[in-house]
């Protein structure tokens, strides 16, 4: 039986002084031990659905849970819930608070009052994890953007979360950054966190998630895994939110006037790219 790490029941949430809601009645589930990705077009509310996982924000209404008990806003249980759910912003500047790349891996468990010893050999282990050895003692504001991200996401798994929430990851990043940021997620799935990840790669999607939640206007409009979603093709071009490129090449330059057997070359390429990738 799936087992949901986070839920959204009936959510509704308008920011002060909006005259429209960005969350009108979510209902979503996180499934542990997944790669989830979360689409849409900006403005959907995948941003305010991160901001209200890990309690930054409070619901109009509906309710949040966490592991089937509805979240409290107090402060005591929102500081052991965001050691849980870390959350890694799109703009890592607005994540690094230190000087340098090992003071700011260590000012979370600063902030819990760990001993000393602890955090040490917690930082230590991140900095070898997320191959940060070499920069430790750098500024931080002379890394690159792409040491930047690694960094900020450092932060958030020295922590030890269960849930890995990670807001447009690879944007502006060029492709070696990317790759190497996708290997960096790959082992942290392989380590039993759970993610979910919103983008606008949908390339990057079909590849990665095993399942996929597709947002519009503040409401969930399709869930599944990703050759299932991106099969809805009519819904996502609605939507303005198109399919992969292998999906594009494969449905325009085939005709489906040769039927049952086109179909079944389709769905094996897509499996075959998927496998490979």
């Amino acid at each position: 039986m799936q087992e949901y790490l986070l839920e959204f029941e009936q959510v509704y949430y308008t920011y002060p002084g909006a005259q429209q809601s960005a969350l009108n009645g979510l209902t979503l589930k996180i499934p542990s031990g997944k790669r989830c990705a979360l689409i849409g077009q900006n403005g959907c509310g995948k941003t305010t659905l991160f901001l209200l996982a890990n309690g930054l924000y409070k619901p109009n209404s509906g309710v949040v849970r966490w592991r089937g008990e509805p979240l409290s806003y107090n402060r005591n249980y929102l500081g052991n819930l965001r050691q849980k759910i870390g959350l890694v912003f799109q703009d890592p500047e607005q994540q690094l608070v230190a000087s340098t790349v090992e003071e700011d891996i260590s000012y979370g468990l600063c902030n819990l009052g760990l001993p000393e010893p602890e955090i040490k050999d917690r930082v230590e282990q991140a900095l070898v994890e997320f191959e940060l050895t070499t920069l430790a003692e750098r500024p931080v504001h002379h890394l690159s953007l792409g040491q930047k991200k690694r960094v900020s996401i450092a932060d958030v798994m020295v922590l030890q979360p269960e849930l890995l929430v990670l807001d447009e990851p690879t944007a502006y990043l060029d492709i070696k950054h990317t790759r190497n940021l996708i290997a960096t997620l790959k082992k942290i799935h392989r380590d039993g966190t759970t993610l979910l990840m919103a983008t606008h790669d949908l390339d990057l999607v079909y590849r990665w998630a095993d399942w996929v939640f597709v947002m519009d206007k503040g409401r969930l409009m399709l869930e599944g895994k990703p050759q299932d979603v991106f099969s809805q093709r009519t819904l996502l071009e609605e939507l303005e939110l198109g399919v992969p490129l292998i999906y594009q090449i494969l449905f325009d330059s085939l005709s489906s006037e040769e039927g049952v057997v086109i179909e079944k070359v389709r769905q094996r390429i897509l499996e075959l790219f998927r496998n490979f990738s």
